[in-house]
């Protein structure tokens, strides 16, 4: 494994992008990655302009940062205190401006090796979202972001000394780092890493003539990556295919094998630039119960002009 791909799976610096109200969420497995890995915990909250404006005695608005930045960092600080009783050390910031700008430029001036945030599940018009300020950032960073939806489990429920890390993929070319990047994870955590590739359902390949389950093609490429990604990190390493919807698959089989952790990788093309058309990913972040790890593939200068205007424009 490269040396980022080192820094990835035992990161030094984890970055945890917070809107304030998902503390509670996140910070139990921020602490225990940190306590795993040795890293250090920076605590980023970004207040919006807006949350900035107070109302007078006249009823006339106002700009009052001084008030709403206090109350962020005390709450950061309460957080980073406990941290710190765990042994991690952590250190807490609030900016001011726009969530994603910042977000990038933390994960410059710190050098985070990986992102923690919080996604939502579903709006009160009952569209599934995980939040613009995370989907921004998924679209925008090179190095793994984890995310911890509103149904995730904190680490102590999860329990037991068997862990399991899921990698769901889609046995592209491009599918090799996110499978090498599980397969280190698991192995740092002693657990078992299971490669899954979902395919369509059984009666429309018999109909196609081709054949399915163990017998398929891309159970082949799934054996041959994981007797590559086995020996590249020494872990166990078991290939898996199922028939069905992915969705519903992965999600299933990560609650029926109690995943520690849901790794996707995701390229620009396959993944974040059809993230209206294909749900698929969004759900998986959205109702894990399990943290989930993307990783993006680097894509191409005009490819990542093409998605910061994209950015830029839903922004």
């Amino acid at each position: 494994m490269s040396e980022c791909g080192r820094r990835w799976a035992n990161p030094r610096v984890i970055l945890v992008a917070t809107d304030l109200n998902d503390l509670e969420r996140l910070m139990p497995y921020a602490i225990e990655q940190a306590a795993e890995t040795g890293a250090r915990l920076i605590l980023l909250h970004v207040l919006a302009s807006s949350a900035a404006m107070s109302v007078d005695a006249a009823g006339m608005p106002y700009y009052n940062t001084t008030g709403v930045v206090e109350s962020a960092e005390t709450m950061l600080l309460e957080w980073s205190e406990r941290a710190r009783l765990k042994g991690v050390v952590c250190e807490a910031v609030v900016r001011e401006g726009n969530p994603r700008e910042h977000v990038m430029a933390a994960t410059r001036q710190f050098d985070a090796d990986r992102i923690l945030m919080g996604t939502r599940s579903r709006s009160r018009l009952g569209k599934l979202l995980i939040g613009s300020v995370a989907e921004q950032v998924l679209r925008s960073v090179n190095i793994p972001v984890m995310t911890v939806g509103p149904e995730a489990h904190l680490p102590e429920e999860i329990g037991g000394h068997n862990r399991v890390v899921l990698n769901a993929t889609s046995l592209r070319e491009t599918s090799s780092p996110s499978a090498a990047l599980a397969c280190s994870i698991a192995a740092s955590q002693k657990a078992k890493l299971v490669l899954l590739h979902v395919l369509p359902p059984a009666d429309e390949m018999e109909r196609q003539g081709l054949p399915t389950g163990i017998d398929s093609l891309a159970m082949h490429r799934l054996r041959e990556l994981a007797e590559a990604t086995g020996a590249g990190c020494c872990a166990a390493v078991e290939p898996m295919v199922i028939h069905g919807n992915p969705f519903i698959e992965i999600l299933s089989e990560s609650v029926e094998r109690r995943a520690s952790l849901i790794v996707l990788g995701a390229t620009h093309r396959s993944a974040f630039e059809n993230f209206t058309r294909d749900r698929i990913i969004y759900r998986v972040l959205a109702h894990a119960r399990c943290p989930v790890l993307t990783l993006r593939e680097p894509i191409t200068e005009m490819a990542e002009a093409d998605a910061e205007r994209t950015t830029s424009a839903r922004g």
